[in-house]
């Protein structure tokens, strides 16, 4: 692997290039490269500059708040912590999923299948398909949606009325395109009415038409560009999700699985009320976002990946049979038991997305997402975890409250905080095998770009490591000369003065 790239053995005299902001992804990071004289990477960094404190600053909010008040993590995948928070209430409230009325549960999959839909067609399609259809080096003014709407329309639009769609599911379910509401502690809030319901099947069978045809362009992108596609990025990584108790993919509800590289399996059906003896988060001085690991394997070797890449790896199955016919295909084509390559993620992705097409119609011709049996109670917890399987995977949301309703803690493991590892060793394959020792070039550094893109991270959500953080801070007189500074180093330490 690259670990050794991670900090540089004398980083005294060594060039810095600096890829800031990292574009066409959710949230602000950057990218560092160390390099030496002769231009070889000595260092590679994705640097995550943001904070956002979600954990800390919703402590002291009464806990019926919290569906609603996670939403502003993020405007693309507001639902998936939505649902997360939900499921964490429904267990404040003694209500376990398996209490749920059908029709709740039913309505929440499909408010969740609608979002991951729409997630997807707007990674793939607005943010990635540029650099897939025009070359990772392509003139930079050709890298946008736009420019592929002009030059590949028919593209171009089944994308944008993909995503379309499945913000209309997540509006006649919740309310509104984007941070509507819909989950409450028991249950949900409406059904579909019928009119909602009709409106929603006039275009399913488009709809999964179009998908179709997405997942036959990736493979047919990612096939004609071998063994590129699959070498480009490529680390070799356990993988965790959730999974059905038959072992079938599921986005919802399910345990956890996690393999090692070779599918070897480490857990299986996990218990993801119990997560916290199974996942560990570390803090390194140089990012905000932490870095999570699987305790039983240890720091070193523990880190994994989440995302539309482990959830087809990991499954049995799909449970859908058009995206199962092209789950077989795609693991056709890894060669072994498990799939490795980065740039596969798109693929993997595309397969989701066309599960939940089918998700959606199956859903719309179930007469219980019409049903008014929409809530349960029961008795009052002190502790509530719930977990789904956000766009980018594995979303982890885990409060306690006090006699007075009151968050007394709160602690989120966000999908791109469990790639975080995985990100930086993509960024550092790129960096050694496609960069070291050449002249770097704005198209060349887009590369470590396309490797992050890949796992459509969402930075602004996974932005946590409050209390740990480094901080420093700097007293400027009216000339600009720093006149005194206070630093406060990752392991907590201070250090004051000019010196």
């Amino acid at each position: 692997m690259y670990e050794h790239l991670e900090t540089a053995v004398n980083p005294a005299g060594l060039k810095r290039v600096v890829v800031d902001p990292v574009s066409r992804v959710e949230g602000h990071g950057k990218v560092t490269l160390l390099l030496d004289a002769e231009n070889r990477v000595q260092q590679a960094r994705l640097h995550i500059v943001e904070f956002r404190g979600f954990e800390k600053f919703i402590q002291g909010r009464p806990y019926w708040e919290l569906p609603v008040l996670v939403q502003r993590l993020c405007g693309i995948c507001p639902v998936s912590h939505h649902l997360a928070a939900a499921k964490a209430i429904d267990q404040l409230v003694g209500v376990d999923p398996a209490d749920l009325t059908p029709a709740a549960d039913k309505l929440r999959r499909l408010l969740h299948f609608g979002q991951v839909l729409q997630s997807h067609a707007l990674h793939f399609f607005h943010l990635s398909s540029p650099d897939l259809l025009f070359g990772f080096d392509s003139d930079i003014a050709k890298r946008n949606v736009i420019a592929v709407l002009a030059e590949y329309p028919e593209i171009g639009l089944q994308g944008v009325k993909l995503r379309k769609y499945g913000q209309e599911v997540i509006r006649m379910v919740s309310g509104k395109r984007v941070h509507g509401t819909g989950a409450i502690p028991g249950g949900m809030n409406k059904a579909l009415s019928r009119d909602e319901r009709d409106y929603l099947l006039q275009d399913i069978d488009q709809v999964l038409a179009w998908a179709e045809s997405a997942v036959a362009l990736i493979k047919s992108v990612h096939t004609a560009n071998l063994p590129y596609y699959d070498e480009f990025a490529t680390i070799r990584s356990n993988y965790l999700g959730l999974i059905k108790p038959n072992g079938a993919m599921e986005l919802y509800h399910g345990g956890i699985r996690a393999k090692t590289d070779s599918g070897t399996t480490i857990v299986d059906h996990y218990d993801y009320c119990a997560y916290t003896d199974l996942i560990h988060e570390e803090v390194r001085s140089w990012s905000y976002m932490k870095f999570p690991y699987l305790t039983a394997l240890g720091k070193a070797d523990g880190w994994y990946r989440v995302g539309p890449l482990a959830r087809v790896n990991n499954c049995d199955f799909i449970d859908t049979p058009l995206a199962e016919a092209a789950r077989v295909e795609f693991k056709q084509h890894g060669g072994e038991a498990m799939v490795h390559s980065t740039l596969a993620f798109h693929w993997a992705r595309l397969i989701e997305l066309l599960h939940c097409a089918e998700g959606i119609k199956i859903l719309l011709r179930d007469s219980d997402v019409m049903s008014s049996h929409l809530l349960v109670q029961g008795e009052k917890r002190y502790e509530g975890i719930g977990v789904i399987e956000a766009p980018r995977g594995t979303l982890f949301h885990h409060y306690q409250i006090d006699d007075n309703d009151i968050v007394t803690k709160a602690n989120l493991i966000v999908s791109t905080t469990s790639n975080n590892m995985g990100m930086n060793e993509s960024v550092r394959q790129v960096a050694a095998e496609y960069l070291s020792g050449r002249e770097l070039t704005e198209p060349l550094l887009n590369s470590l770009e396309v490797a992050i893109r890949a796992y459509d991270p969402c930075l602004s959500c996974a932005t946590h490591a409050v209390g740990k953080m480094p901080l420093q801070l700097e007293l400027v007189d009216a000339e600009g000369q720093v006149i005194d500074r206070l630093i406060r180093h990752s392991d907590g330490e201070f250090e004051h003065g000019l010196a």
